[in-house]
């Protein structure tokens, strides 16, 4: 079975990146990376954006999808043999999963805010890392429609519940909460 599970650190204001659409270096911290990395390690598949990567020492030793409408389905990415260009109009997430050769374990979501959109009705966890001193006018919600709504106000519309929190880093007060959906 293949769980989903999102990944994402925001600003107070709930920016996953600054106006220039650039995660920017005041929404960096070494515990969320580290948390990060550890996730990413630990999946079957990493699923973004084109313009989404999360530039580490182990990115080319993992399996992508990169979501793109340049495409008509489903591709190998010529540039990259452990990737897959996926356009959800052409093919569904289960047949990219197949396509990529993944049936178990962990779909990793890492955006862009549309790609992060597209799975809120499936995650099984979406680990929402929040920098409390940070604020990032003007620049691009985790989510379509934040800052509208809150980050933590579109998880619970979807059926996500808080459940267990996290330090990352005491100094900034950064922190990670798993949004878990019930279980039925």
């Amino acid at each position: 079975m293949l769980r989903v599970e999102g990944y994402v650190i925001v600003s107070a204001d709930g920016m996953l990146a600054d106006a220039n659409r650039v995660i920017p270096k005041a929404l960096k911290f070494k515990g969320d990376l580290e948390f990060f990395t550890s996730g990413l390690d630990s999946a079957a598949v990493v699923v973004h954006g084109r313009n989404s990567f999360e530039d580490q020492p182990n990115s080319p030793l993992r399996k992508r999808i990169i979501l793109t409408h340049r495409v008509a389905g489903l591709e190998r990415d010529p540039e990259n043999e452990k990737a897959i260009l996926w356009n959800p109009a052409g093919a569904s997430f289960d047949e990219a999963c197949a396509h990529a050769g993944v049936r178990a374990g962990t779909a990793a979501i890492i955006g862009g805010p549309l790609v992060f959109e597209m799975f809120l009705d499936r995650y099984d966890t979406f680990w929402l890392s929040e920098a409390p001193h940070v604020r990032l006018p003007g620049g691009e919600g985790c989510f379509p429609g934040v800052p509208d709504s809150s980050p933590q106000a579109v998880l619970e519309a979807h059926g996500l519940q808080p459940r267990e929190v996290r330090m990352l880093d005491a100094e900034n007060d950064v922190r990670v909460t798993a949004w878990r959906r019930p279980q039925g």
